[in-house]
């Protein structure tokens, strides 16, 4: 027993110490900076692009802060257990929900084209793949399309590689989307819930799926943990 003490203490004695952290004020005044002046750049040919500009900032502010992920959103209830970055995403998309749908019954009302129906996807086996594939990709990545740009603004190096690989999927996937559009994807229905339900009956459909997630998110961690912050 004192023997092990003894050892115990030695091995605190001989530990190296922490190097200091350097500090990161210069690197962000001079990001700072560049933003400043990139932002004077693209105002010279549309102001609208600054806005665009300020809004990806305070999305990447956000999206840091929060540490929020897609990816720990469906690996962290498998891997320990805890659904607080789940329901934060469920949160998400109820907030989504209702600012999508204020925007597209407002155009249906006013009897314009409903916004966004180009982006209303069909269902087919190539989404069953593209889901499975991209499912796997994210978890060996370590993080979604929002949760790598985020470790990459981090300086996250295997985030930078993931990011790299991230595009040239991307490109590979759009340069094949045609063939799977004329020979997967052509027959496949698109559902689009108002057409189903209503406008009034999707949003309860839509709340209702996400508050049953919600409920057993919650049921999931206090299983696996004890309980649910």
């Amino acid at each position: 027993m004192e023997q092990s003490a003894s050892l115990a203490a030695k091995s605190v004695r001989t530990r190296a110490p922490r190097k200091p952290k350097k500090s990161q004020l210069p690197i962000a005044l001079l990001a700072s900076v560049l933003v400043i002046g990139f932002g004077f750049y693209l105002n010279q040919y549309n102001d609208k692009m600054v806005i665009y500009l300020l809004f990806g900032l305070a999305f990447g502010v956000v999206l840091q802060r929060a540490r929020f992920c897609f990816t720990a959103s469906m690996r962290d209830p498998w891997i320990t257990g805890s659904t607080s970055v789940t329901r934060a995403v469920l949160i998400a998309c109820s907030l989504a929900t209702i600012g999508f749908s204020a925007i597209k019954y407002s155009a249906f009302a006013a009897g314009n084209p409903i916004p966004g129906m180009d982006n209303v996807g069909q269902i087919s086996l190539a989404l069953v793949i593209g889901a499975v594939i991209f499912g796997i990709g994210m978890v060996i990545a370590g993080g979604c399309a929002s949760g790598t740009l985020m470790r990459v603004g981090e300086g996250f190096t295997m985030q930078m590689l993931s990011l790299v690989f991230f595009v040239i999927g991307s490109l590979w996937g759009a340069h094949d989307m045609g063939w799977w559009q004329t020979t997967v994807i052509k027959d496949a229905p698109a559902v689009f819930l108002p057409d189903v339900f209503g406008w009034l009956g999707a949003l309860l459909v839509q709340f209702l799926i996400i508050l049953l997630l919600y409920i057993a998110s919650v049921k999931w961690q206090q299983k696996k943990v004890g309980s649910a912050e």
